[in-house]
This record gives C-alpha cells, structure tokens and sequence, in this order.
C-alpha cells in the first residue's frame, strides 16, 4: 500500500493530459481510490476542488505560452480548453489582473499555480483514538438543509442552521425524541464536484412527534470508523477531520465509502476544552 504515491499518480496523470479533457474518474483511476473518496480526499488536503485545480494549472499553461511563444491568443485558448476567447480572457484576468494581450506586451507580475505534490510529513501528533464498529441498517429522521462548502460556507451556515433549529424549539423536541445516539449532526448526499451536501439535525428513528416537515433516511450496513474529538466545538472536530483524511487514511487498509457521517455529541458545554464527542465515518477496505 503506497497512498503518497498513489496520490502522487494522480497528479502525474492531470499533469500529462492538461491539453485535453479531463475525466474525475480517470484521475481517481490512477489513485487506485474511488471517485468520492479521492475527491473529497484532495479538497480537505488542498482546500480546491480537483476541477479548480486542473483550471489553475491550465491558466499557469497558458500564461506561459502567452508570453514565451508567439502563438495566437486565440488558439492557447483553444489548446487549454476555453470555448471562447472571451472565456479565456475572463479566466486569464482573474488570476492574472491583466487580459492576455495586456500580459504579451508586459510580462510583469504574472502569476503561476505550480504542480502539486503529497509528501509525509512526521509531527509527532498524538494518537488518533478510533475503533471499527459494523452497524445494521437503521434510519434517521431531522430535519435538512443543503450545504454549500465554497468558500467555506458549511463553517458559517451550519452554526446558523443549529441556531434557528434551537430557536424554532425544533431542537428540544428531537431531544425527547432521541435514541442511544441523541440528537446528531448527519453529513450525507455528497455532490464533491459541486462541492454540495445535505445537512441533518437527526435523530434515530423513522418518526418525530412535534414535527411536520422533517425528512427521513435509510443508513444501509455499513463499516464505521469511529473518532474521539476532545475540545470545543467546533475547532476539535474539525481538526480531527483533517488529521482523519491527512494522517489516518494514508496509514490504514481503508478509504472513504458512500454513506452518511455522523457527529455524535456527548452531554455537557460544548466550549469546554475537555468536551468529548464522535464522528463516525463509514469506511471500506482499501482496493489493491
């Protein structure tokens, strides 16, 4: 199991083939990883979506060649992918600051996005505490909103949703209605290309008395690995999630299934700096 060179793999493969249409599942190919799971893999490690990076590294191309060759504007454009000259121009000066023909004359102060490669890096970070548990299929009932995480909205909407979930009284009645779990964060319906995914305020179960308009979930059987976060929310367990994709993933026989994660929380104050909590990821076996 090489997962930097795997991830490296895919690199070198969206590098080789930047004068053409690239195809998600072709680069996750090369990562021996599935689409969602190496998708979603690269913008946590990153922090771009696989699509703006692949458009970045176009445009670094094509300010290349706008200004170390005497080719046409208009075909660069072409070469790297843009329908339209006005397209390309559109592109060019947003990273640029000047139009292409601008750039031709100048040649100043021009920007380039550089390849990207993975590489281990040892912090010496505490142990992940983590345990595979397999659970039957069951379902959740909560109520949703659809998440956007451009720009990192998710961080600044879901505290909102919470907050209007607490103010409508939506969020006491899912605490009587709560099982073993209690009243959950659920992340499901990821759409990583579109950097989209349904949010949950949920509970276990198919029903919620006091609540019209709440939506319902059939979880299948699935594999979870399960993480203790300590700290206040929501830093910890935000940063558990990030060392879950950069230090677990990498080390382990697993990658990302399909499925909903959970956000399990513990009584108590969630600012408090010993406040415990879980997030349950579903997980498969590494294919070789």
């Amino acid at each position: 199991m090489n997962w930097i060179g795997d991830m490296n793999n895919a690199l070198k493969y969206v590098e080789e083939n930047l004068n053409r249409n690239i195809d998600s599942c072709e680069v996750s190919g090369a990562a021996h990883m599935s689409k969602f799971y190496f998708l979603r893999t690269f913008k946590i490690l990153t922090g771009m979506t696989l699509g703006d990076y692949i458009r970045e590294r176009r445009l670094s191309l094509a300010t290349k060649d706008i200004v170390s060759t005497k080719d046409k504007i208009i075909d660069i454009a072409y070469k790297y992918g843009y329908e339209t000259p006005e397209a390309f121009t559109k592109a060019f000066k947003r990273l640029n600051g000047v139009s292409p023909t601008e750039a031709r004359k100048n040649k100043k102060n021009l920007k380039a996005i550089p390849p990207l490669s993975f590489q281990i890096i040892v912090k010496g970070e505490e142990n992940m505490n983590y345990k595979i548990e397999t659970k039957k299929s069951f379902k959740i009932a909560g109520v949703s909103k659809r998440i956007s995480t451009k720009g990192g909205n998710n961080f600044k909407i879901i505290p909102e949703f919470w907050d209007e979930v607490k103010r409508s009284g939506q969020c006491g009645i899912l605490e009587k209605n709560a099982g073993k779990l209690g009243v959950m964060g659920v992340c499901t319906n990821f759409d990583c290309e579109c950097q989209e995914f349904d949010y949950l305020i949920a509970v276990e179960g198919d029903k919620i008395e006091g609540i019209d308009d709440y939506v319902v979930i059939e979880v299948p059987e699935l594999s979870f690995a399960i993480f203790e976060s300590i700290g206040p929310m929501p830093d910890a367990l935000q940063d558990v999630t990030r060392r879950i994709f950069s230090e677990w993933f990498p080390a382990t026989k697993y990658e990302e299934a399909k499925g909903p994660e959970f956000e399990v929380y513990s009584k108590g104050d969630p600012k408090a700096e010993d406040y415990r909590a879980e997030i349950w990821v579903p997980v498969i076996e590494k294919r070789e």
